[in-house]
């Protein structure tokens, strides 16, 4: 180990790091590896302090040290400079030609309800899976959502994605005692509830079957916000159709194409000449 590096500071250490060229190896990794090197370092030479930072020093207040009764009190550690920041990935959405290969490749009325309630009313993969029959009513096309945290929302059903589940109670769906409305079709689990598992089997296949690598579940329900947003839908109301807690999460969460924005862009600009 060069001694110069023994001669910066962390703060300066953090510096170099940041100017420096990103390697291929993650933030994770990177941190991993760092880690092992200080402590390899540290058995070699016992004296020399591990930079890196570990335990309690690697981690934030907890809301339990900083409530209670004696919570006004805590004076929080000064946080090593050695931290990672993640950076806020957003949810990559499919375009017209995925979303299309991706539905072609569904052929039971089961699967075509469930990638229709992802896409056309943003559900959760979870949200579907507690659907029971009761929570939809296909004549007035409401659905009853049991979303995160047991909170429960009315979603608009699409016309389309209401024939689909028709269809679906009326010539596939099992004779069962559950009453959830999706059930495993077919093998010893047949009408017996579907699980995370077994919707994550279907879209894995559907996926390799159609070409479309990023059909995840979530994708679907993604693909949904930014249809939303950019056909001008206000930001609340998009907070509640995706059951977001927050409106600057549902903010975070929708991301505009490009296109769209310089189109909207373009189209303020002009309203704006014609006024002056």
């Amino acid at each position: 180990m060069p001694r110069d590096l023994d001669r910066r500071t962390p703060r300066e250490r953090a510096v170099d790091d940041r100017q420096a060229p990103r390697p291929l190896l993650g933030d994770h990794h990177q941190l991993a590896a760092l880690t092992g090197l200080f402590t390899f370092r540290t058995l070699r030479e016992p004296d020399l302090r591990n930079p890196m930072p570990s335990g309690r020093e690697a981690r934030r207040v907890s809301a339990e040290e900083r409530s209670g009764l004696l919570g006004h009190l805590v004076r929080p550690k000064r946080r090593s400079v050695l931290r990672l920041r993640e950076p806020r990935r957003l949810p990559r959405s499919l375009d017209r030609r995925e979303t299309a290969d991706l539905l072609s490749s569904l052929r039971t009325w089961r699967d075509r309800s469930l990638a229709g309630l992802m896409l056309l009313s943003g559900l959760r993969s979870g949200e579907l899976l507690t659907l029971d029959v009761t929570d939809v009513d296909i004549g007035a096309r409401w659905i009853r959502v049991l979303g995160k945290g047991a909170k429960e929302r009315r979603v608009p059903l699409d016309v389309e994605v209401a024939g689909l589940i028709q269809t679906y109670l009326l010539t596939e769906r099992p004779e069962s005692s559950s009453t959830r409305l999706f059930l495993v079709a077919k093998g010893p689990n047949r009408g017996q509830p579907l699980t995370a598992a077994g919707l994550r089997t279907i879209f894995r296949y559907h996926r390799l079957k159609a070409g479309v690598p990023a059909g995840h579940p979530h994708a679907l329900r993604h693909t949904f916000g930014t249809a939303m947003a950019e056909a001008g839908v206000d930001l609340a109301v998009m907070q509640a159709l995706l059951g977001r807690a927050h409106v600057d999460t549902t903010a975070r969460y929708i991301h505009l194409a490009p296109t769209h924005v310089k189109a909207e862009y373009d189209a303020a600009r002009t309203r704006l000449r014609a006024r002056s």
